[in-house]
């Protein structure tokens, strides 16, 4: 998951509110439930010290989410009576609509709510050109259309010599089609930063578009047979979505496995376990941290100072290097903040629902930028 987009909670202190907001049951009293959520995230808030303007600010953006309620649900990053962040929620928070009130935003949750969700450009090929179309847990919409040349299309069976003159234009018509198709395709992916392709047609016109598509994109490409109606069905995209997102978390331990290979030198490209990850971070070494949220270390306690740099086990650690404010804060939370600061990414484990020897002990790890 590209970190990028939580920045703006790292520019300015805490503490913070961290509410996540369920809004994935829909009926005609749903603006009358979120403003009764509204008032008990404000009140939760309040009983954890919130300042009467955060609580404000949250129980308004919540009653909000009444006329414009997102599939799925959404999370409130709220200080000093401000809402600095929203996003939407891919999936409904498994406990619930709640609210938090910490010393840094509680966003590990959103590796697994928000975070793996690839976005899939659905392209439905044929000779003549391709419709676009946009998926992703949120929902679908039209991504535009591509038209090709309509002449030639289709071959003959005859063996005469203009006729095999004509069949000639007809492959040549193919290949200026699924050079415009590719092109097309490679613009809007760009465009919408999708993480998987999904072609929709047949054999040899997939396989034409495939190749000439990018090498970039080649790992992204997923191909499947004409859908029902002309429309792949939903279930289907679903299921290629979820196979992408189990071999994103695959490669990523596996990227982990061999970077805890020492070297001849007996140096670990990856750490795990809470001390090394926090010594890591302080270097400026993560470049990419792996947590499984139901880990021993995730709730593990550490201490913070103002800068993401400033963590440490104890509190004592940190006075020795000079800071002299600091704050007990969850560890998966003080990673990502060191993370989102240090360009690294993060991956959730969840989706591949691994176990043993092959995850990171305590379930926090990371590949390091250097040894």
């Amino acid at each position: 998951m590209d970190l990028a987009f939580l920045h703006p909670l790292y520019e300015q202190p805490g503490p913070w509110a961290s509410v996540y907001v369920d809004t994935s049951r829909h009926a005609e009293d749903t603006a009358h439930r979120l403003e009764l959520t509204a008032r008990a995230l404000g009140r939760e808030l309040a009983r954890h010290g919130a300042d009467e303007a955060t609580c404000r600010a949250v129980e308004e953006a919540v009653k909000e989410l009444g006329h414009v309620p997102g599939p799925h649900g959404r999370v409130l990053f709220a200080r000093n009576g401000s809402v600095v962040l929203d996003p939407l929620l891919a999936r409904p928070p498994q406990d619930g609509s709640r609210a938090q009130w910490a010393p840094l935003p509680r966003v590990a949750p959103l590796l697994d709510l928000a975070g793996e969700d690839p976005i899939a450009i659905v392209a439905y090929v044929d000779r003549r050109g391709a419709d676009f179309e946009l998926r992703s847990s949120l929902g679908g919409e039209d991504a535009g259309t591509v038209v090709g040349l309509e002449w030639p299309v289709h071959r003959t069976v005859s063996t005469d010599w203009a006729e095999r003159q004509f069949q000639l234009k007809v492959e040549n018509t193919w290949e200026h089609n699924a050079v415009e198709i590719a092109d097309a395709l490679s613009v809007c992916q760009e465009e919408t930063d999708a993480d998987l392709l999904i072609l929709v047609g047949d054999e040899r016109e997939r396989r034409e578009v495939r190749g000439r598509l990018p090498k970039r994109l080649h790992d992204r490409v997923a191909q499947a047979a004409h859908g029902t109606g002309g429309r792949l069905p939903d279930e289907d995209v679903e299921r290629i979505r979820a196979q992408h997102v189990h071999q994103r978390v695959e490669s990523g331990l596996d990227r982990f496995r061999a970077a805890r290979t020492p070297d001849d030198e007996g140096r670990s490209g990856a750490a795990e376990g809470v001390s090394a990850l926090v010594e890591a971070a302080r270097e400026h070494r993560l470049e990419e941290l792996l947590i499984r949220p139901d880990g021993a270390d995730a709730h593990r306690e550490v201490w913070i100072g103002e800068d993401a740099d400033q963590l440490a086990v104890r509190r004592t650690e940190l006075r020795t290097l000079g800071e002299g404010n600091s704050w007990p804060a969850r560890a998966d939370d003080a990673l990502l903040r060191s993370a989102v600061c240090q360009g690294a990414r993060a991956l959730s484990l969840v989706p591949a629902a691994p176990a043993g020897d092959d995850v990171p002990r305590g379930g926090l790890g990371a590949v390091l930028r250097w040894k």
